[in-house]
């Protein structure tokens, strides 16, 4: 499985963000709140099993450049680590996840520190679909 985060990947559908923010499930895992849903999949819509959002505040950095590196070091960390437990994960039980990863912190963390908090995030995402949704059958 390639390790990218391609157009289809992302969430940009409005009617997506906002059923998303509307009816849905967060944690938050420091640095990270995430925010998500579970969907079953329909067998004549083939959408990735997992579009996300990943966004930082304005109010707390002001200054761009902040905003884009941190969103640029969770993006990077998000890329690499979906593919091994999460995307298999969601494949196997027919389930396409929405998820929105807002940054909490309130500073900016070194890579090691996202990449580690990020592996931490995805394993707690994978074990509420597993204890939640999936004993309901989504």
């Amino acid at each position: 499985m390639k390790n990218t985060f391609a157009k289809e990947e992302r969430l940009c559908a409005k009617k997506r963000i906002d059923m998303l923010f509307r009816s849905s499930s967060s944690f938050v895992l420091y640095p990270f709140r995430v925010v998500f849903v579970f969907e079953k999949n329909n067998e004549t819509v083939h959408y990735p099993p997992c579009q996300s959002i990943i966004s930082v505040s304005k109010r707390r950095y002001k200054r761009a450049v902040d905003r884009n590196s941190i969103k640029r070091m969770m993006r990077e960390c998000y890329r690499l680590q979906k593919s091994n437990d999460l995307i298999p994960f969601l494949l196997k039980h027919n389930v396409t996840l929405y998820l929105a990863i807002q940054y909490v912190g309130k500073q900016i963390l070194t890579y090691d520190v996202f990449n580690a908090a990020m592996k931490k995030m995805l394993k707690k995402l994978q074990d509420e679909c597993a204890e939640t949704h999936l004993e309901k059958g989504c």
